[in-house]
């Protein structure tokens, strides 16, 4: 089984993307900011990440960057999920590190979509 950490701030996404990522056969792990989320990368890399932006303590960049320079850090998907939809944050997500970018609000039809872009699903 592959396995998601949702990170986002808001526990209603987590809760919403967990429901998703749990039908289509994923462990799911949550952070509700980018250090948390580092923290658990650092214990164990899931095979993908669901990504926020906009978060306190350390935000969805911040928190890319980092893991990209962490040992392995190149091996976990990341999709960003974001209400920012502008191309200048979408081309900075890229170029940080991000597989693909998703907007808010989203549902199975979307991740799915995109998980299967990058391969984490047949």
């Amino acid at each position: 089984m592959k396995s998601c950490l949702v990170v986002d701030d808001s526990g209603v996404i987590r809760k919403v993307a967990r429901r998703i990522l749990e039908e289509l056969n994923f462990s799911v792990e949550e952070a509700a900011d980018g250090q948390q989320a580092l923290d658990r990368c650092r214990i164990k890399k899931p095979d993908a990440i669901l990504l926020d932006w906009n978060m306190p303590v350390v935000d969805g960049l911040e928190f890319l960057v980092a893991l990209r320079k962490e040992p392995d850090g190149h091996v976990p998907i990341v999709v960003f999920c974001s209400t920012e939809n502008d191309l200048d944050h979408i081309t900075r997500a890229i170029a940080a590190g991000a597989n693909e970018y998703i907007m808010k609000p989203f549902d199975r039809e979307i991740i799915e979509a995109k998980f299967r872009e990058v391969g984490l699903i047949a």
